[in-house]
């Protein structure tokens, strides 16, 4: 019998960081856990290479007619970083009351097992289950999936499918199933401004000349309005707002600001006007600082002035906004808003475009969706109702997920995304955790879902 929560402990023991190269034993042992996993139930499984990291490739093929889906998930995970606010050791998986901690657990490791319990299970009551199954497993969603793209394009007619099928999104309780149609695009970049050849004495320079912290927070505090909105010409120029049934999801939530406001640890919030809380994370572009740095950064003082500061930003995205549609007018801005005396330099990062899928049965749905498509959307509302005994519900989510916009531009796939971790789950963060009891529903919905598309 295949036992989900002692395979997903065995998974996370494996460190597999894909940032730091520190981890590649443990990326290694995290691709070799997995090819395993899914040779043990029946999966020819390939692994191809990649400039970086591997791709997994587990196929069950099948007659033609059957439904094809194709499972995504990642077996890498965001670096430990910081080990001293960790109550337990991070690859060390740990079960405290519902929940078991450790690295991975909710990104992705818990969810992508969910997948494969379900698939274990139908396969063990019907070998002969009519679908066709292929996962598709990077270990390089972490840093960006820099190359997951030229996988696709290298290997798109063995991937060949009806739709994507996943779950690296979230949901807001364990008792309300919500499945994600939409998720904001990325972009990423670095403001680097230098002022003098080195570190200046701040006593004996200081008043001649710009300091570089000086400028970097003149010109950072230009690129937001008082009450919130992006201060860049042309920023918002693409968007669109969102349909009126996606604001009625929302209400259906019943979502508290004073509850959301508390769980965030702030006394106010500060939103554009005429959007909740709920709806600017969903709907709405942002610009947001990550980080700065320049000059003394130790404890006590240290009189200088810095060569050199630099800001860290990101910008999220939405419908039609793309990385290529808006990066010009910001590039430009921040290059206009440059004060004199230093001098500067952008290094673009890695960006992503907004993605969006209608389900079916909305007023608006467009008339050419693969009917394989709108067939996995009843079936996990139906299968949803029926393990969480309410329906789903349909919602964009705030954070950005690059690789669905490739898969759709080099597949011409959609993806059909079951949310599974929460809000307390501390993704990216110390003391990452999975809800077990989620993580059980899950697997029964999924399997669920499966058995429907497969006539059962």
């Amino acid at each position: 019998m295949f036992d989900p929560v002692e395979k997903l402990k065995e998974y996370i023991r494996q460190p597999s960081v894909s940032a730091d190269p520190a981890f590649k034993d443990g990326m290694v042992g995290a691709q070799r856990f997995v090819s395993g996993l899914l040779t043990e139930i029946g999966f020819k499984v390939e692994v191809v290479p990649t400039a970086l990291h591997p791709v997994i490739v587990a196929k069950r093929d099948g007659n033609s007619h059957w439904p094809h889906v194709i499972i995504y998930g990642h077996y890498d995970v965001q670096p430990p970083d910081p080990l001293d606010k960790w109550k337990t050791p991070p690859f060390e998986p740990t079960i405290i009351g519902e929940r078991i901690y450790g690295r991975g657990t909710a990104d992705n490791k818990g969810p992508l097992m969910v997948h494969i319990a379900a698939v274990a299970r139908l396969l063990e009551r019907n070998p002969r289950l009519p679908l066709r199954l292929t996962f598709v497993i990077e270990g390089e969603e972490e840093i960006g999936s820099k190359n997951f793209k030229s996988f696709l394009l290298e290997n798109k007619e063995k991937l060949r499918g009806d739709f994507i099928y996943m779950s690296d999104n979230g949901i807001l309780t364990p008792d309300q199933m919500i499945v994600t149609v939409g998720l904001r695009g990325l972009v990423a970049l670095e403001i680097e401004l230098t002022g003098p050849k080195s570190d200046l004495h701040s006593g004996m320079h200081g008043g001649v000349l710009m300091n570089p912290l000086q400028a970097l927070a003149e010109l950072c505090a230009s690129l937001h309005t008082p009450d919130g909105r992006v201060n860049i010409p042309g920023f918002y120029e693409m968007v669109v707002e969102p349909e009126q049934w996606e604001r009625d999801e929302m209400k259906k939530l019943g979502l508290q600001e004073k509850a959301y406001a508390e769980f965030l640890g702030i006394g106010e919030f500060h939103t554009p006007p005429g959007y909740t809380p709920f709806e600017a994370i969903r709907f709405l572009p942002t610009l947001e600082f990550n980080g700065f740095s320049g000059g003394y950064q130790g404890e006590g003082t240290k009189t200088v002035i810095p060569s050199v500061a630099r800001a860290k930003i990101t910008c999220r995205l939405v419908p039609n906004q793309t990385p290529q549609n808006v990066k010009g007018c910001i590039f430009s801005a921040i290059r206009a808003r440059c004060p004199k005396g230093v001098q500067m330099n952008i290094t673009e990062q890695h960006g992503a475009t907004p993605y969006v899928v209608i389900p079916p049965d909305r007023s608006n749905t467009p008339k050419g969706q693969s009917p394989a498509l709108a067939n996995c959307f009843r079936a996990l509302d139906k299968a949803a109702t029926e393990v969480f005994g309410k329906p789903p519900i349909y919602l964009r989510e705030g954070g950005s997920v690059g690789l669905l916009a490739d898969l759709k531009e080099v597949l011409g796939l959609d993806a059909v995304m079951m949310g599974l971790f929460l809000p307390e789950d501390n993704l990216h963060a110390p003391n990452e955790s999975f809800h077990l009891g989620l993580m059980k529903r899950g697997i029964e919905t999924s399997e669920k879902v499966l058995a429907t598309l497969a006539g059962m």
